[in-house]
């Protein structure tokens, strides 16, 4: 086995075990620049565990890289962009999550890209019309509104329409991040939500959660007060 493959093999077994701070430990003594290109393969996953895990490795690994080299950062994001754009022949999965995520570590590289990422809710600009796509997008600014919640605020207003989606995955991350972004305008759907029995999977703190949909609208609510 080449050194390539016996490397994407270990960072496969690694983000498999179910372990992710122990496996983003592990990640970050391996080489950065070698890992990136099967880090973004695994963000396309079909098992959450192995998409979640390398979503966030990606965020550790290419803000380190971003210290060293911001051009190389630069071009992983633009790599990421790319996939969303219609003209790369794919889907797009996991990206808009990746770049939340490596936003919320790296403050230059917010500043730099946030509008990009926020444009994808706008049906004037590069708009997402996947609703597994949207829901990787709300994940993605609700990690970002996490860390700098001034780069999402002014363009809360986009994400409103998604509380009434009939994905229950979109209302319930748009639920929460309109808790996280304070929305006042949110209340009223968000009270209709408060009834939304919805399960819903999402990745809280490094941990993958179940939980409804009225739930993160209970929560969205006491936050907004």
């Amino acid at each position: 086995m080449n050194h390539g493959r016996s490397l994407k093999k270990k960072l496969f077994d690694l983000l498999n075990q179910g372990d992710l701070d122990k496996a983003l430990a592990e990640i970050d003594r391996l080489p950065h620049r070698q890992i990136i290109n099967p880090l973004l393969s695994f963000i396309q996953s079909g098992s959450d565990k192995v998409k979640w895990g390398a979503v966030k490795a990606a965020g550790q690994v290419v803000t380190q890289l971003a210290e060293s080299d911001p051009e190389a950062a630069r071009v992983i994001m633009r790599r990421l962009m790319w996939t969303l754009n219609d003209e790369s022949g794919g889907i797009g999965w996991g990206s808009p999550e990746t770049m939340g995520e490596i936003m919320a570590s790296h403050e230059g590289l917010a500043q730099e890209y946030a509008h990009i990422l926020l444009s994808y809710a706008r049906e004037d600009g590069n708009y997402l019309e996947h609703e597994g796509l949207q829901r990787g997008l709300l994940w993605g600014v609700g990690r970002l509104s996490e860390k700098r919640p001034e780069l999402a605020r002014d363009a809360a207003g986009l994400f409103l329409p998604y509380l009434t989606s009939g994905d229950e995955g979109v209302r319930g991350l748009a639920a929460r991040l309109m808790g996280l972004l304070r929305v006042k305008e949110a209340r009223p759907l968000l009270q209709k939500l408060a009834q939304d029995e919805s399960p819903i999977s999402l990745v809280i703190e490094n941990r993958l959660t179940t939980t409804r949909v009225k739930d993160l609208a209970e929560e969205a609510l006491r936050a907004i007060g």
